[in-house]
């Protein structure tokens, strides 16, 4: 899979971008407020249909505009295909497939797949329980795109449950009761199925984490992952049914897989709390490249790999265990400066020179 062509805009910063990838490893050049990470959040809009960054649309319409446009053009097993989309700061974004429009999200995922680095993925780490179910639900969209609606299915129901719940303001009447049945039976078919995918797809992660944990740290460390829920040992039905009176309490549901949590720690210590930095970083190298080599193998297309000023933020060991673990797929690497030694570098193109004088810089 390798993306052949990137067109923008009026998106972010930039006016007008149109610009050729090589196959192996193109690096953009530019200095800090240029827009390097707005080429990568484009790309990744494409793969996802959202922001990496968590911006929402109107973020990514460049200040004074209504709209903006991110095209690729992408190939993969042997046939090339059209992205576009339209992204309107106040309304519905357009999207097409090879010149058809499509009207569902999930339409869109699966024709171009994307791994990502950058700065900010400490919040695997450091961030709240949301960040690391967010990455293993990305990854579960990567290998399916059918389980983007098992997840959006989940954020409806525990919507309309979380509603009823504040409708009672406490209170239990037949009316509410019979209604939180509903609501629980079908959280219940929901979230075990994704709390089931979340663990098959972790059992499958963790040997191969534990082998890139092996070479990012010389074999000094040891991890260990964990998924952690307050419900699986009695069943979601059983946990729901418990916790009913305290939800009418708080209006709010208390348990489910919306709460489970993923707990890393290096040599049986918390990593979010006794690691250094640098070891924090070893492990999200090695949740990002598993997770690769996993959708990789899964689903027989290997996904473009975007690493967004990281190697800045690495020592000189981790830069080239590193370099010495990246897949040999098509990457795009953005940079301050230049890349460490290693990196088969197939074009180098200095944001200076792709953007117009006329756009408005950051």
């Amino acid at each position: 899979m390798t993306v052949k062509h990137l067109w923008l805009t009026d998106f972010r910063n930039h006016r007008e971008i149109d610009l050729s990838l090589d196959p192996g490893v193109t690096v953009v050049v530019g200095t800090n407020g240029q827009g390097k990470t707005n080429l990568i959040e484009a790309l990744v809009w494409l793969s996802r249909g959202l922001s990496f960054r968590g911006a929402p649309t109107e973020a990514l319409v460049r200040s004074g505009t209504e709209r903006a446009f991110v095209r690729a053009e992408v190939e993969t097993a042997g046939r090339t295909v059209l992205l576009e989309a339209e992204l309107v700061a106040s309304g519905r974004n357009r999207i097409q497939v090879n010149r058809q429009r499509v009207t569902r999200l999930r339409d869109l995922l699966g024709h171009f797949r994307a791994t990502v680095f950058g700065p900010d993925d400490l919040r695997l780490i450091k961030g709240g329980p949301g960040d690391r179910r967010g990455w293993i639900d990305d990854l579960l969209v990567d290998l399916h795109p059918g389980n983007y609606a098992l997840r959006g299915d989940l954020d409806r129901i525990l919507r309309q449950r979380n509603t009823l719940l504040k409708q009672a303001r406490g209170r239990s009447t037949p009316e509410v009761e019979t209604t939180l049945d509903v609501w629980d039976a079908q959280l219940v078919e929901v979230g075990e199925q994704l709390a089931s995918a979340r663990r098959e797809v972790l059992t499958r992660l963790i040997p191969e984490i534990e082998v890139l944990m092996d070479a990012l740290t010389s074999g000094r460390s040891r991890m260990n992952i964990q998924m952690v829920d307050q419900w699986s040992s009695e069943g979601l039905t059983a946990a729901l049914a418990s916790a009913r009176p305290d939800d009418l309490r708080r209006g709010v549901t208390t348990v489910g897989p919306h709460r489970d949590e993923i707990l890393f720690s290096l040599d049986e210590m918390p990593a979010r709390t006794h690691s250094s930095q640098g070891e924090q970083r070893s492990i999200v190298l090695a949740l990002r490249l598993a997770g690769h080599r996993l959708v990789t193998d899964r689903t027989g297309s290997e996904p473009v790999v975007l690493l967004d000023d990281v190697f800045s933020e690495l020592d000189a060991g981790r830069c080239t265990a590193l370099v010495d673990l990246l897949p040999s797929t098509q990457a795009v690497v953005t940079s301050a400066g230049m890349v460490p030694e290693g990196v088969d570098v197939g074009v180098v193109l200095y944001l200076d020179d792709l953007v117009p004088a006329s756009v408005d810089r950051l």
